[in-house]
């Protein structure tokens, strides 16, 4: 009896001398007091450290908007704003000296940053075009404005625009052009409701780089006077002339003029019959588009 006892006895010690190894853990990092936050409050510091306002153009950003772009990328998926309180590079996109302000329902000429040589402001609704809205931009080489509801241009808009090539004001609301800047080399005024008396008789005549004048679907009821011999492109489609004389496209005291840079003249689309002015087109390499009998 002893010795059953005995031997249960060590049976049971036997196990207990060598245990079940324990289960695998992840080993323990240290603990650095105050570095578990979240990432927005990681946002909320960094923000912090910076100036209360964030100047972006010389406009103040709101928190908001800051915080926005700087952490929230679910905030991509919300639609543009219309808030043409913006500063522009948020309003529009500036993009290499290009700034593309297209379809945002802007009602002005919204201010452009310095070094703007490109603005494409087509289809908003812009009624007017002052003189300071370009007074500090000399850097502008194109401005496109076709599509909104231009007015009035005020008097020098353009004025201090010297390396202005383009310019587009198709698809607006004018009466009357203004006086353009000296190195334009496309000047597009299609679809307004110019009439002859708002074209200066020295419009066009010192733009000596102009090739390509697009005045179609307007009220004009003559071709206008002292017209560039740089000209290549002329197009008066759909308006109301009535009458050119001789000295409209040549010279009539000098039968061998030629104009050898104008490749195209439309004039369909206006009750006047082009035969009735043969010796108007004399200078011409080849007749004007149009009606001829």
């Amino acid at each position: 009896m002893e010795i059953l006892q005995a031997t249960l006895f060590l049976f049971v010690l036997v196990p207990l001398a060598n245990p079940a190894p324990p289960l695998q853990q992840e080993p323990l990092q240290p603990y650095e007091y105050d570095t578990d936050v979240s990432r927005e409050s990681l946002i909320q510091q960094d923000y912090e450290m910076q100036s209360k306002d964030i100047i972006k153009d010389g406009t103040n950003v709101s928190l908001d908007t800051s915080l926005r772009l700087q952490g929230d990328e679910s905030q991509l998926d919300v639609p543009p704003t219309k808030d043409t309180n913006l500063p522009t590079c948020l309003l529009c996109v500036c993009l290499s000296g290009s700034v593309y302000c297209e379809e945002i329902d802007i009602e002005a000429v919204p201010p452009l940053p310095k070094e703007t040589a490109y603005l494409y402001a087509r289809f908003n609704r812009i009624k007017r075009i002052a003189a300071s809205d370009f007074a500090d931009i000399t850097t502008l080489r194109r401005i496109d404005f076709s599509g909104n509801r231009i007015e009035e241009i005020e008097d020098g808009a353009f004025s201090k625009l010297l390396l202005l090539e383009e310019l587009s004001l198709a698809e607006n609301r004018l009466i009357k052009l203004p006086v353009l800047p000296p190195k334009l080399t496309t000047f597009n005024a299609n679809q307004n409701r110019i009439k002859s008396r708002g074209i200066k008789a020295n419009a066009f005549k010192k733009l000596t780089n102009l090739a390509y004048l697009y005045l179609g679907h307007n009220a004009l009821e003559s071709v206008p006077l002292n017209l560039p011999e740089s000209l290549r492109i002329l197009h008066l489609q759909y308006n109301n002339i009535t009458t050119i004389t001789d000295d409209t496209f040549c010279k009539s005291n000098n039968t061998r003029y030629i104009r050898t840079r104008m490749d195209e003249i439309r004039m369909e689309g206006n009750p006047i019959v082009l035969a009735k002015h043969v010796n108007a087109f004399s200078c011409l390499r080849m007749l004007p588009v149009g009606t001829y009998y």
